[in-house]
């Protein structure tokens, strides 16, 4: 049993569920007759991409990279660094990059260009926290699942300093 103390249900399980099938479908009518590769952005992304490929109607590929910008802390050290790149060859493929949250921008940003050097046919974004108030530089996301205007937000993948990434649900954290 995870301790929850400190913490604030923002999204319950089950309304993160429901907007994920829903985002699921909008994806696979638009991909329709394509073979995606999926890329999720690790650390946080990881149980929004399970749970969002089980939905999808189409063939896809997955793989995964890792871009580090907060450290253990719970603001952007605003230094950007791949970490672990796509092993997948996604040039002239359609690639859906799936991302937990996008908040100031920065870090999601030197993402879509680091994927668009690699030269893929589309890329398109699956986000399922929008924080537009803290954006620092615009980004496009062609599907959003919540946009949430402040707090520390963990569960379900998200996490501060690598805890509370097991909670089924979205809270915030109090102070």
């Amino acid at each position: 049993m995870t301790d929850k103390a400190g913490l604030k249900e923002l999204l319950p399980e089950e309304v993160v569920k429901a907007k994920i099938r829903e985002m699921a479908l909008s994806i696979s009518k638009d991909l329709e007759g394509k073979s995606p590769v999926f890329v999720g952005i690790l650390d946080g992304a990881f149980i929004f991409l399970a749970d969002l490929i089980r939905e999808i109607t189409v063939p896809v590929e997955v793989d995964f990279l890792r871009a580090a910008s907060y450290g253990d802390g719970t603001a952007s050290s605003g230094t950007i660094r791949i970490t672990k790149d796509v092993e997948t060859d996604i040039e002239n493929r359609d690639v859906v990059v799936v991302e937990d949250i996008v908040d100031t921008g920065l870090t999601f940003r030197s993402v879509i260009d680091h994927l668009r050097a690699k030269s893929p046919a589309s890329i398109t974004v699956a986000v399922l926290i929008d924080k537009r108030e803290r954006r620092e530089v615009e980004v496009d996301i062609d599907y959003v699942g919540f946009v949430v205007p402040r707090g520390f937000l963990v569960g379900y993948g998200l996490d501060c300093a690598g805890r509370h990434r097991e909670l089924r649900g979205v809270y915030e954290i109090i102070k």
